[in-house]
């Protein structure tokens, strides 16, 4: 058994900053917002936040201290309490509907999201997979087709909330993971093909989002309905100049750019920390991708290989997404930014992915 170290600094650190830039900016996206009803409380959504961050804090604590290959016995069974969950959220009077999706449980007095369970046991069961299945990976039926179907019917139960950058995140994780296990090139072109085709018929299929995507091409021909969020977004971050009008100095946030803590967060940190600000926060997801990948590259077995790469694929395209659609590079579909958005269940989860990459940095081959 390879020798264990202090897990990876850098990596480390990088999390942190991104997590404090996050409850920072959810705390001045939010202070006009949270006065009204039926909040009533300045600090409401920085409160909360703060709790996630704890909680999520502890969990990656835990697995960061968790031998890794210790998840393997346990893969099958959480993926598939995901997947009931995904199932259960469907129900009407029991999933919890917002803004026209079904994608919550309640539990208690706080909401969960199913799909982010999902997220991060489908990478720990496909890694498990794969690395069992490296010698027939090239084998399309055997080795790479079982997880592709596993990963296209998660992504249709979380299509169904409806969550279309969820789904897309899902698919995306589950065909780089089968990348980096060796599968054929020419096999993941022709599957990648038929993705962008899923995909373009989930976006024809409902009016709101080929209004979105129109909107994309020309949101000036719309500007008071679908094309409202990429041109107000366009403006807060141009807004902010160089150096931005200052910490919870941004007027945008009050009138102007919708969902302004969770999906266009971005928005506001480029209004009020300026193109600097906004740089150093794309900086800091390229230094954790780096890292990441340097771990993953640096694991001494196949499966810590996998895990790492699907835990740092899946942020990374979350990161991707939500920026591009931030800066109108993407059409407009509602994902949040990892580590800075508001939001409990992805905050836990995905900081408990990352206590399972510092495990794994634990026994890298070099350091």
């Amino acid at each position: 058994m390879p020798v264990r170290r202090p897990p990876d600094f850098i990596l480390f650190l990088t999390v942190l900053v991104l997590l404090s830039v996050g409850v920072t900016m959810v705390f001045s996206s939010t202070l006009w917002f949270a006065t009204l009803p039926p909040f009533n409380d300045t600090f409401f959504f920085v409160r909360r936040q703060l709790i996630y961050a704890f909680i999520g804090l502890a969990a990656m604590v835990i697995m960061m201290n968790y031998d890794y290959w210790q998840l393997k016995k346990w893969a099958g069974w959480f993926l598939l309490a995901g997947l009931v969950l995904l199932g259960v959220v469907l129900i009407p009077g029991v999933g919890v509907s917002r803004l026209g999706a079904q994608r919550w449980l309640n539990l208690g007095p706080v909401s969960f999201q199913p799909s982010e369970l999902v997220k991060l046991c489908l990478v720990i069961f496909t890694a498990y997979g794969l690395s069992r299945r490296l010698n027939r990976i090239q084998n399309f039926w055997v080795g790479t087709a079982p997880f592709l179907l596993l990963g296209a019917f998660a992504a249709g139960l979380v299509l169904l909330q409806p969550d279309l950058g969820t789904a897309v995140t899902i698919l995306g994780i589950v065909f780089l993971m089968v990348f980096a296990a060796g599968a054929r090139i020419s096999q993941l072109v022709l599957v990648g093909l038929l993705g962008l085709g899923a995909i373009g018929a989930a976006i024809s299929q409902e009016p709101y989002r080929l209004r979105r995507f129109l909107a994309f091409l020309d949101p000036e021909k719309d500007p008071q309905g679908a094309g409202w969020h990429i041109l107000n977004s366009l403006m807060s971050l141009g807004s902010g100049g160089l150096f931005g009008t200052g910490l919870g100095q941004g007027h945008s946030k009050y009138l102007w750019v919708p969902e302004r803590h969770t999906d266009f967060i971005f928005a506001i940190i480029g209004e009020e920390l300026g193109f600097i600000g906004a740089t150093f926060v794309i900086f800091l997801f390229i230094l954790f991708i780096w890292r990441g990948l340097k771990v993953a590259i640096s694991s001494p077995d196949s499966f810590g290989i996998l895990l790492a790469t699907g835990i740092v694929g899946g942020i990374a395209i979350q990161a991707i997404i939500n920026i591009g659609v931030v800066t109108s590079t993407l059409p407009i579909t509602g994902i949040t930014l990892p580590f800075i958005s508001f939001g409990g269940s992805s905050l836990v989860f995905t900081l408990a992915g990352v206590g399972i990459l510092l495990n794994i940095s634990r026994y890298s081959i070099h350091k």
